[in-house]
């Protein structure tokens, strides 16, 4: 079932910083992200693609269904990492005007990788 991790954050009179190093259960292969979102995005499931999700800006919601139990999870700090199992069927929606959603994956875009159909 898909997990929040905590990224390393780091403050001071400067700013913050965010640090994605060594914590990832996965090697990134693929970067994306999404914006200006009008709707539902998602709708899916891997079959080996393993993703993580972070909300640079604004927030959004995650439902997740992994056919043994279902959750929904408010994206809304860069501090926050949602990690999705291949397993885990899931949308994403109600984006806050603004937000934008980072995805880093496991594997290279394939199309064969997909599962539409819900449990």
């Amino acid at each position: 079932m898909a997990y929040i991790l905590t990224l390393p954050s780091f403050h001071d009179e400067r700013g913050s910083l965010t640090v994605i190093e060594k914590i990832l259960p996965f090697e990134i292969k693929r970067v994306y992200y999404m914006y200006n979102v009008r709707g539902k995005r998602g709708g899916h499931r891997h079959k080996d693609t393993t993703q993580a999700l972070v909300m640079l800006t604004g927030n959004c919601n995650v439902f997740v269904d992994n056919s043994k139990e279902q959750n929904k999870f408010m994206l809304n700090s860069p501090e926050e990492c949602l990690i999705l199992e291949p397993e885990d069927w899931h949308t994403m929606s109600e984006f806050s005007q603004g937000g934008v959603l980072l995805v880093l994956s496991s594997h290279y875009y394939d199309d064969e990788d997909y599962i539409e159909e819900r449990y």
